[in-house]
């Protein structure tokens, strides 16, 4: 795809992200309370708007990547879809894919970003890790704070959703990893012949 495409298709998600949480927070629809969908209108803007600010800032002179822009606003989106077409309340395993899904583009995404620092790979696997990891524990404090520790039904099966959820985003995180080390290694060269 042309960068043009690719340029295109993030602002299009991020266009998506932002209407939508601004749906779920303002359109009064009964899916969407008790979800802390004003928190997100406040923090998934925020978010899928740091790489490029990030960039304009720091990024001097070399080119934006934006398959790793894509990569970490396409979590944010899958999010506020699942919310949408209410696939959190009516599909039981939505959740755990959702984590580990989410996390492994996550994940993808700074992977792709490292990838243009020359780190050795397991360097690369060392920091994926580490973001995805500490990025699940700040989600889940995230989603405590907001929903789950005023709500009754959700407050009962919280510790356990939790443990799962973590689980599943350091398993989303840990294929990402391997991806970007199996990117990133070295590749041998043939011996010219002779």
């Amino acid at each position: 795809m042309s960068r043009r495409g690719w340029l295109r298709l993030d602002v299009t998600l991020k266009a998506l992200v932002v209407g939508l949480t601004a749906l779920g927070a303002f359109g009064g629809l009964e899916r969407f309370e008790d979800k802390g969908f004003g928190w997100r209108l406040l923090w998934y803007p925020a978010m899928i708007l740091a790489l490029p600010v990030a960039w304009r800032f720091l990024g001097r002179g070399r080119p934006f990547s934006f398959v790793a822009d894509v990569l970490i606003t396409l979590p944010f989106l899958v999010d506020i879809m699942g919310n949408v077409v209410d696939l959190y309340d009516r599909i039981d395993w939505w959740d755990d894919v959702n984590h580990f899904v989410n996390w492994l583009f996550l994940s993808l995404g700074i992977g792709v970003l490292l990838l243009r620092t020359g780190l050795r790979p397991l360097v690369l696997a060392g920091l994926i890790l580490a973001f995805g990891s500490t990025s699940a524990i700040l989600w889940e404090l995230g989603e405590y704070a907001t929903f789950i520790r005023t709500n009754e039904e959700e407050f009962a099966t919280a510790y356990t959703d939790t443990l799962g959820d973590l689980t599943l985003d350091l398993l989303g995180s840990a294929l990402a990893a391997s991806a970007i080390v199996g990117v990133a290694r070295p590749q041998p060269r043939a011996r010219p012949r002779a």
